[in-house]
């Protein structure tokens, strides 16, 4: 595919491609293009360098040159938050959710693979296009979503590695201490990257193999039956399975396909220097940053199964009192964790009591491999999770702001919360607002999965890399199953959770309406970018949802100049051009 770009003299460029949309150079001016953002932009100075190989096919080094994105994605798969999902999905149904797990972990790829195709197409990530394609009421809305899911997934890995933190300084340091602790190194990790890039995606492939290694290890020592996993997870049923395994299944899925991971992975992406004008460069691209993905992912799901598994083994209907006799007998100095709770009932286990029972049935070793494991995990999710809120705020708002200034605000708006919750409540009260917090991230997957869908599918965006009918159908049926299940948690919630007042119900009611209107708006814009022109007819649709569609997002207008790799078609520009 041959690219023609001329300058008009002025500043004006025309770009033009066969096949390919393209703006004309009477309204390209230099409104069109964003200038170089060196405080915003991450990866713009430094890209990883993509080698030109003559050999055709599969190439590891290649594959090896895009590594890196998928990996650090992968991490929100290992964060705290999932591994005590895990730990409870093993205690309360033993081994029957595993192929829950995998199914999300399968069905998180099918997204995620949307959201880096995107990136790379586009070169431009999830939540600037978000910037460009909404409306500004709608986006900032998205956007507080999105946050909210964000300070969601923090507060869990902060709290895991203050928990972690608590268990390796044999309760020296308290809970608050420890997510002070926690603070300081994500800004002290952050500082690396101004060492290059790929060193800091080595420091994430450490803490990835330190998670597998520990929770290796506890999986190696418990030893549980090999059978029993393979058919958990191969075989799709649930015998006997109570409302509380349900529940766990609908929490599997909140904990593991995040919301904000989306927005990462297709800014991540951008990291790499891809020749965008050359067709199979673009398709070379989304090729390995798949291969990387499936690889990225099927080592977290390991390290999920690991976990599932030994607490399958270790707490599936262990009581309390069982659990304390076992601490008494081999002196642990966390006895007193079980000995406050009724003996009769059955373990509600959590991060805390996961590491104190691994203590007291293999030996202190295995607690403080465990909690080595769970601080490996917080660490590492929480420096991603800046990461996204970052993006999240330099996309959705075009902010300008240094980067430490960025750093400063979005932790600031997750940590506060989190101390605050860390310095009040009691260590054994933390399992109860995990659950709430995977809730949450649950409510907020639509706002991440439909504009992936939406922007994807819209070969004006995409041009000849648009989703075909499988990944429609695929990525479409994900939406609807996320939403099914969120409403079946809300109605569930209504009736067992909720207390029976006035007030609460008039501002449930209040937030069931509002949720449900924004996911309407939202499937609207999203089936109105797949081309349907029908909806344009009716005022609503052609007022309020249909925005300025760029037609700058595809192969032939990603380099205007070698000193600009970025940039944005403004949106009162387009919609002149559209009015045209």
């Amino acid at each position: 595919m041959d690219n023609d770009t001329a300058s008009t003299g002025d500043g004006r460029y025309h770009v033009s491609t066969p096949g390919i949309l393209s703006i004309p150079s009477s309204i390209a001016t230099e409104s069109t293009v964003l200038s170089p953002r060196a405080k915003q932009t991450y990866f713009k100075e430094h890209k990883v360098q993509i080698p030109d190989t003559e050999k055709k096919g599969f190439s590891f080094r290649v594959l090896w040159a895009f590594t890196g994105p998928g990996f650090l994605m992968s991490i929100a798969y290992l964060d705290p938050g999932n591994i005590e999902s895990d730990l409870q999905s093993g205690t309360v149904a033993h081994y029957k959710l595993l192929w829950v797990l995998l199914s999300a972990t399968i069905l998180g790829l099918v997204m995620q693979r949307l959201a880096a195709r995107l990136g790379v197409v586009t070169g431009l990530h999830l939540a600037e296009m978000c910037y460009r394609q909404y409306q500004k009421v709608p986006r900032i809305i998205l956007w507080l979503m999105v946050e909210v899911a964000i300070i969601g997934s923090d507060m869990q890995e902060v709290i895991g590695t203050a928990i972690a933190i608590f268990l390796l300084s044999n309760r020296v340091i308290p809970l608050w201490g420890g997510v002070l602790i926690t603070v300081v190194d994500t800004f002290t990790f952050l500082l690396l990257d101004k060492y290059g890039l790929r060193k800091l995606e080595f420091l994430f492939a450490f803490l990835i193999t330190v998670m597998a290694v520990t929770f290796g290890y506890e999986y190696v020592v418990a030893s549980p039956d090999q059978g029993q996993v393979l058919k958990g997870m191969f075989f799709p049923w649930c015998d006997h399975c109570t409302g509380t395994v349900l529940l766990q299944a609908v929490g599997i899925i909140g904990a593991v396909i995040m919301p904000h991971n989306l927005y990462l992975h297709s800014a991540l992406v951008k990291s790499r220097d891809v020749d965008r004008t050359k067709t199979e460069k673009v398709r070379e691209a989304n090729y390995y940053f798949f291969i990387e993905s499936c690889v990225a992912l099927f080592c977290s799901f390991i390290i999920n199964v690991f976990v599932v598994a030994v607490f399958a083994f270790g707490l599936f209907e262990k009581t309390n009192g069982q659990v304390y006799d076992m601490c008494i007998e081999n002196n642990s100095t966390f006895s007193y964790v079980f000995e406050t709770q009724d003996r009769t009932e059955f373990v509600d286990a959590d991060l805390f009591k996961g590491g104190v029972f691994l203590g007291c049935a293999f030996g202190a070793a295995a607690m403080y491999i465990w909690g080595v494991g769970i601080l490996a995990a917080g660490q590492s999710s929480t420096m991603t999770g800046t990461y996204a809120g970052q993006f999240a705020m330099e996309g959705f708002l075009n902010l300008q702001w240094s980067r430490w200034k960025r750093v400063l605000f979005t932790r600031t708006i997750a940590v506060v919360p989190t101390f605050f919750v860390a310095f009040y409540l009691d260590i054994n009260n933390l399992t109860g607002m995990n659950d709430l917090l995977n809730a949450v991230m649950s409510l907020q997957l639509p706002f991440a999965t439909i504009p992936t869908i939406a922007f994807t599918s819209n070969p004006q965006i995409m041009g000849e890399f648009v989703n075909g009918l499988a990944n429609k159908i695929a990525s479409i049926t994900l939406s609807v199953v996320v939403i099914a299940i969120n409403t079946f948690f809300v109605v569930h919630s209504v009736i067992y959770d909720i207390p029976h007042e006035w007030g609460i119900w008039l501002a449930l009611a209040v937030f069931v309406v509002f949720y449900l209107f924004m996911c309407t708006y939202f499937v609207l814009h999203m089936i109105v970018s797949m081309g349907n022109t029908r909806l344009n007819e009716y005022q609503f649709v052609s007022k309020y949802i249909k925005c300025p569609e760029a037609t700058d997002f595809g192969l032939s207008t990603q380099n205007f100049s070698s000193s600009i790799s970025t940039f944005t078609i403004q949106e009162d520009v387009l919609g002149t051009w559209n009015k045209k």
